[in-house]
């Protein structure tokens, strides 16, 4: 008896070792790929196409580099403006200052030339 009981322990199936995902997923997804922890993101998205911003959040290559070039006429409209109305500092462009209104003025019309000059 004690020969069949030894017999049988040795033939049942051994449970496998659970498998430890390559993929990361949540809301902290893209910094544990960028940190090593895992290979990917949901999206496909590998360690060489995420970059920190300078908030330092984690973010896609390619979607900072298409937003920074949606927004360089936009951003060079309004630098020029702040030198234009001599601003130097926080000013919200727009504001309920008058430097504010003066400012988005200025800005989107050195904008809307630039975008007349593009076409």
């Amino acid at each position: 008896m004690a020969l069949l009981s030894e017999k049988t322990c040795t033939s049942k199936r051994m449970m496998k070792a659970k498998r430890v995902s390559k993929i990361a997923r949540g809301r902290l997804a893209k910094a544990m790929v960028m940190r090593g922890k895992f290979e990917k993101t949901v999206g496909g998205l590998r360690a060489e196409g995420l970059m920190k911003n300078k908030r330092g959040k984690v973010v896609s290559k390619r979607h900072s580099a298409s937003n920074t070039r949606k927004t360089k006429h936009w951003v060079d409209s309004v630098m020029s403006a702040r030198k234009m109305l001599n601003l130097n500092g926080f000013v919200a462009i727009n504001g309920k200052s008058v430097h504010g209104k003066a400012l988005y003025i200025r800005a989107k019309a050195a904008y809307e030339e630039k975008q007349i000059g593009k076409a």
